[in-house]
C-alpha cells in the first residue's frame, strides 16, 4: 500500500472520483445528472401522451358539441384537435425545467421555449379556425361567391401567421419593428421589379369583385384558354383544359380579354340550316316545317317560345337547296344531355322528311350547253342491245374515221344529248335544283 502511495496511484484514483462526482453533480447543463434524466423522462412522457391527452379533451368537448343541432361546433372541435396536442408538450417542457432546477440562462431558455410552444399552439388554432368561422357568413358567401371567401381566408391566415411569427420572435428577444423598417425599404425596390405581380394581383381582385368566374366554371377566352376553373390565385388562375392539362393563366389575361362563362348559361342553343331539294313542293315544305315546330313545342326538353327565341321557317334559297332554319334552346345546359336532345331532334327531322317523301339536298351543279362545235359533244351512253349502226350523214369527216361521239353529235344536230342520270341528285329529267335536265338547254337564239 505504501508502494502504491509512493507511486501516486491512490491520489490518481481520488482525482478520478472527483471528476465523476463533478459530472454527476453538474454534468447536465450545470445540474445533476439525475435531475437531467428525470427531465428527459418527463419530456418523453409528455410527447408520447400528447395524443391521448388531446383525444380525451377533444372527446369531452365533442360530446357537448354533438348535442347541438348545427355542425359548426363540430368543425370547431376538429380544427382545435391538432393545436390542443401541443399543450401537453408545453407542459412537459415546463415541468422538466422545474424538475431539473434550471437557473440563469438555462431557466430563461426553457421559459422562452415553453412560451413559444404555447404561442404557436394558439395561433395555429386561430389559423385553422378561419375557414369554419367564415362559413358562418352563409349569405355573404352566396353573394360574394366561394372565390372571394377563399381569398379572404388566405389573407386572414397570412395575417395570423405574420402576427404569430412576430410574437415568437419577441419572446426570444428579437426586435420586430427594426426588421419591419428594413422590409419597408426593401419593398420599394421589390415593387419596381414586381410590377407584373401587382398587376395580376389587382386583376385577380377585379375578377373576384365582378364575379366573372368561380371554381368549377367552364370558361373560354379567345386565344388564351378554354376549360374548367380549378383555382383563382393571387397571381394566376388555374384552368384545366378538356384534355386534363392544367393551364396557369395570369389574372391580367382574364381581366383584359373578353371572357365567356358557359356555366352561367340559362339555356343552350340549337341552330341548324336543313337543306331540302328544290323539287320539294310548297305544301310538303310547309308540312315538314309544321311537324318540326310542333315537336319542339310539345317536347319538355326544349325551352318554351315565351322564354326564348324559337323559330322554324324556310330561311333562304341556297345554291343547291331550299334551306329550312331550326332555331331553338334546350332547358338543360349540360353538354351530354344537350347532345342527346339534339340527337333525338335530328332523328325526328330525318324521319319526318322521309315520311313526306322528300329528300335532303347536297351541293350540286347543273351545266347548260347552248351549242358545241361539231365533233365535241360528249359521248352518250347506249344500253347494251341498242342498235349502234345507223346511217351516216354526209360530213367533212369520212364515215369510217368518225368516232361514236362524233356520230352522236351529228345525229343530235349539234346539241348535247343526255343519258341516264342518277336519281335524287337534282340533275334528272323529273326536275331538280334548276328544274331541267343536264345538257337539255335550248340552242342560242
Amino acid at each position: 500500500m505504501e508502494q502504491l502511495t509512493e507511486l501516486g496511484f491512490v491520489q490518481a484514483l481520488q482525482d478520478f472520483w472527483g471528476q465523476v462526482e463533478s459530472v454527476l453533480n453538474t454534468g447536465f447543463l450545470g445540474q445533476p445528472i439525475g435531475r437531467g434524466v428525470l427531465a428527459i423522462i418527463i419530456l418523453m412522457v409528455a410527447f408520447f401522451a400528447r395524443g391521448l391527452i388531446a383525444k380525451i379533451i377533444v372527446a369531452t368537448i365533442g360530446k357537448m358539441a354533438g348535442e347541438t343541432e348545427t355542425d359548426f361546433d363540430d368543425k370547431l372541435v376538429d380544427a382545435l384537435k391538432a393545436p390542443i396536442s401541443l399543450l401537453p408538450v408545453a407542459a412537459g417542457i415546463f415541468f422538466a425545467a422545474q424538475a431539473m432546477g434550471a437557473e440563469g440562462d438555462v431557466d430563461t431558455f426553457f421559459i422562452s421555449l415553453t412560451q413559444s410552444v404555447i404561442i404557436f399552439a394558439i395561433f395555429w388554432a386561430l389559423y385553422r379556425l378561419v375557414k369554419p368561422l367564415l362559413q358562418l357568413a352563409g349569405r355573404v358567401q352566396q353573394v360574394l361567391g366561394d372565390t372571394f371567401i377563399g381569398w379572404v381566408t388566405r389573407i386572414l391566415q397570412g395575417v395570423i401567421v405574420f402576427i404569430g411569427g412576430a410574437a415568437i420572435l419577441n419572446v426570444w428577444g428579437i426586435p420586430v419593428i427594426p426588421f419591419l423598417a428594413s422590409l419597408s425599404l426593401l419593398s420599394v425596390a421589390v415593387a419596381l421589379g414586381a410590377q407584373d405581380l401587382f398587376k395580376n394581383l389587382i386583376a385577380g381582385m377585379t375578377i373576384i369583385a365582378e364575379q366573372r368566374l368561380a371554381k368549377g366554371d367552364w370558361v373560354f377566352v379567345d386565344g388564351v384558354v378554354e376549360g374548367t376553373v380549378e383555382d383563382v390565385g393571387f397571381r394566376s388562375t388555374t384552368v384545366r383544359r378538356f384534355d386534363k392539362a392544367p393551364v396557369y393563366v395570369p389574372n391580367a389575361k382574364l381581366a383584359d380579354n373578353p371572357l365567356v362563362n358557359f356555366s352561367r348559361m340559362t339555356h343552350r342553343r340549337i341552330y341548324w340550316k336543313i337543306g331540302l331539294e328544290y323539287r320539294t313542293d310548297s305544301e310538303t315544305l310547309n308540312k315538314i316545317r309544321g311537324a318540326i315546330a310542333d315537336y319542339i313545342e310539345k317536347t319538355d326538353d326544349f325551352a318554351p317560345a315565351s322564354d326564348v327565341s324559337t323559330f322554324v321557317h324556310v330561311d333562304e334559297f341556297g345554291d343547291s337547296a331550299v334551306n329550312l332554319m331550326v332555331y331553338c334552346f334546350t332547358k338543360t345546359t349540360t353538354w351530354g344531355e344537350w347532345l342527346a336532345i339534339k340527337e333525338q331532334l335530328a332523328f325526328f327531322i330525318k324521319k319526318t322528311v322521309e315520311e313526306h317523301e322528300a329528300s335532303f339536298a347536297f351541293p350540286s351543279r347543273s351545266l347548260y350547253f347552248e351549242k358545241l362545235p361539231d365533233g365535241f359533244a360528249p359521248e352518250t351512253f347506249s344500253p347494251p342491245g341498242d342498235d349502234d349502226e345507223e346511217g351516216e350523214d354526209d360530213n367533212d369527216v369520212p364515215s369510217k374515221n368518225r368516232s361514236k361521239s362524233v356520230k352522236g353529235s351529228a345525229r343530235g344536230g349539234g346539241r348535247s344529248t343526255t343519258g341516264p342520270q342518277p336519281k335524287g341528285r337534282a340533275v334528272d329529267g323529273d326536275g331538280g335544283d334548276k328544274g331541267t335536265e343536264a345538257g337539255g338547254g335550248e340552242e342560242g337564239e
